[in-house]
């Protein structure tokens, strides 16, 4: 009899566990479970381990999927003017890869941008035409035109900048600071991913959740992804005839199940299911407050452009990530897509930058105006630059651009960044860096120690190494990028 008493338990256990993610959030509390397999690590408390003063508590970073066009946008090159279709010299492209899809052509004739620019600001940078608001506030932004990376292709390359490594599989940047940190709002995620719809879909880039994955992070540290259309987050109101009563007695039947499967087998993955069904339910509270935009001004629409008010464009997640920031969001991730131009640029990356640009400007005058921008670092680039000459046909009006690793331009604001500076220089053709080349490790080492961690002692122990977001080789704090 005590046999079967203890298999119609765990039978019921079982099932007890598998109703769980339906009855409380779905696909949303998969995603908040995350994954931690093969990890010995445990959450710091909030605040806990800092090795130096932080100067950021916040981070939004709004990465370009795809690789934006630097000498379209921010890289000026007027000497190009002059080199119009004639072939990239073999002494400056020096022997470097291609992709496949320009390894096959005979000639790289180079595409002079076609938009015009401005140099703007005490800093002197130049802006092209198309980013008509970056122009009015370069001194708030430290644009960082040498930026390098190892990868020439999408995956690698995203996969690369996002967790340090091209090979997947590892913490991303938004869940290291989520480990590092703790949370500022036990009502709310501690890292948030939002993927915005451009206006523009001819070729969208493919992204997958495992881009806001922990890793070998505890799972709780994964991004949390809400939907740009419709609730935020599947399932986060009660179904119809289920009371918060019923839902609340549900939910401590689970823990209590939860529990003993954890004082059984002790992994590490039930304990994280515990927590977060627990912030599940707090969310059913917090998220349809927070993302409630009906208490926001109309000064603030303008602010951000009338985009703001139609959910799922990047003028609306702009202005959603300011308002997860006033909540104790400790770390924004929106995902901006279709900046693969390797053809019609002419036709394309007018409304790349019509969907990106005044909300950018919005974001930073915002947090600027409600006391919130030097506690928060705003990061702003795709995975890789493009190439100054064209893939395909080439005309006065429209050319394409394939990927290029070797040299291409963030930007960042807030946080206790150096803003009203152009760091690093690229050659005529924004083909090689000239002076102070900006590695993603550097960069990725200079964006822990605003948050307050030296690179070096920030680790976690995995499958008997001292893994770090900067892996193992040389990586460095770039001092003029801080103020």
């Amino acid at each position: 009899m005590s046999f079967l008493n203890e298999l119609r338990t765990n039978v019921s256990r079982r099932y007890f566990l598998s109703q769980g993610s339906h009855l409380l959030g779905g696909a949303a509390l998969a995603s908040l479970a995350g994954k931690a397999f093969g990890s010995t690590a445990a959450a710091p408390a909030p605040g806990h381990g800092l090795h130096l003063p932080a100067k950021a508590k916040h981070v939004i970073y709004l990465h370009m999927v795809g690789g934006p066009p630097q000498m379209d946008l921010y890289d000026y090159k007027p000497v190009m003017k002059d080199w119009f279709d004639k072939d990239l010299p073999e002494s400056v492209r020096m022997g470097q890869r291609l992709t496949t899809m320009t390894s096959g052509q005979t000639r790289f004739p180079i595409a002079p941008s076609r938009y015009k620019f401005e140099r703007c600001g005490q800093s002197g940078a130049w802006v092209g035409e198309l980013m008509p608001w970056m122009k009015k506030q370069t001194d708030d932004v430290l644009f960082m035109r040498s930026m390098q990376t190892d990868a020439i292709n999408h995956e690698p390359a995203i996969t690369f900048i996002q967790t340090g490594n091209q090979v997947t599989g590892r913490p991303c940047l938004g869940s290291w600071a989520s480990y590092g940190l703790g949370s500022l709002n036990d009502d709310l995620p501690t890292f948030v991913v939002m993927v915005a719809r451009p206006t523009n879909t001819e070729q969208v880039q493919a992204i997958s959740a495992r881009l806001w994955s922990s890793g070998f992070l505890p799972g709780e540290h994964a991004g949390v992804s809400f939907r740009t259309a419709g609730d935020p987050i599947l399932y986060i109101n009660d179904p119809p005839g289920v009371s918060r009563d019923v839902r609340r007695t549900t939910l401590d039947g689970l823990k209590t199940l939860n529990e003993m499967n954890y004082r059984q087998l002790g992994d590490p993955q039930t304990h994280t299911r515990i927590q977060q069904y627990e912030l599940a339910f707090r969310m059913q509270s917090s998220v349809p407050e927070m993302t409630d935009l009906k208490t926001e001004s109309e000064s603030t629409f303008a602010l951000y452009g009338e985009a703001a008010k139609t959910p799922g464009t990047f003028a609306n997640t702009a202005l959603l990530a300011r308002r997860m920031v006033e909540r104790g969001v400790r770390f924004v991730q929106i995902y901006h897509n279709n900046w693969d131009t390797h053809a019609n640029v002419a036709g394309r990356l007018p409304d790349q930058c019509r969907d990106v640009d005044q909300p950018c400007y919005g974001l930073i005058q915002d947090l600027k105006q409600r006391g919130l921008l030097d506690e928060t670092l705003i990061i702003w680039g795709g995975e890789f630059g493009r190439t100054i000459y064209s893939q395909g046909g080439l005309s006065d009006q429209n050319y394409g651009r394939d990927h290029h690793p070797r040299c291409f331009t963030m930007w960042m604001a807030g946080g206790g960044v150096n803003a009203g500076t152009v760091y690093g220089e690229t050659d005529d053709f924004s083909y090689n860096i000239v002076k102070d080349p900006l590695p993603v490790r550097d960069l990725h080492a200079t964006i822990l120690h605003q948050l307050g961690f030296d690179h070096e002692r920030f680790t976690v122990k995995h499958q008997g190494l001292d893994q770090k977001l900067t892996g193992v080789l040389p990586a460095r704090v770039v001092p003029e990028l801080i103020a």
